[in-house]
């Protein structure tokens, strides 16, 4: 399944401009996420990382990047979240939805698209360093971590070799 606000252009993959015209700050905005993943022993891990602000544990997420595929934002963020590099595809692994406060008393409803991260490399440095926690987990673990519904089921569904 790809993303229908990727366009082709002399053989370029971009990002197509997402503008939300005279939106309302509580209308439903989108965001790309990276599950990312390693295979260790033989046995599937995703890493989980912790909110700034709460503490519960999410997978790295954030707002589309002018210039930049919904895959190559959700990997973006996985580096300035938790330091992962490594492949990421472009193909949607699901979607879910929670509420994003911005405030006490201002929310706005998101839907975050999933795309996986095989991780090949872990920076110790990044910009956001310190500022989160993060484990590698099974997947069994991570989605009961996690609070979405939707996001469980992507975890507990989770299979790379049907990246392949």
């Amino acid at each position: 399944m790809r993303y229908s606000s990727i366009m082709t252009r002399k053989s370029t993959t971009i990002q197509a401009p997402l503008r939300i015209a005279a939106a309302v700050k509580r209308e439903t905005r989108t965001q790309f996420a990276a599950l990312p993943f390693r295979v260790k022993k033989g046995e599937v891990e995703v890493l989980l990382i912790s909110s700034r602000d709460t503490g519960r544990w999410i997978i790295p997420k954030g707002w589309p990047m002018d210039g930049m595929r919904p895959a190559e934002a959700a990997a973006q963020e996985a580096w300035e979240e938790a330091g992962l590099r490594g492949r990421f595809y472009d193909d949607v692994l699901g979607l879910y939805s929670y509420s994003k406060w911005l405030d006490e008393d201002l929310s706005i409803p998101c839907i975050v698209v999933v795309f996986a991260l095989e991780v090949s490399h872990e920076d110790a440095a990044f910009p956001e360093a310190g500022l989160r926690k993060t484990k590698w987990m099974s997947r069994k673990k991570a989605s009961q971590r996690v609070d979405e519904p939707e996001l469980k089921q992507i975890l507990l569904g989770f299979d790379p070799e049907r990246l392949k």
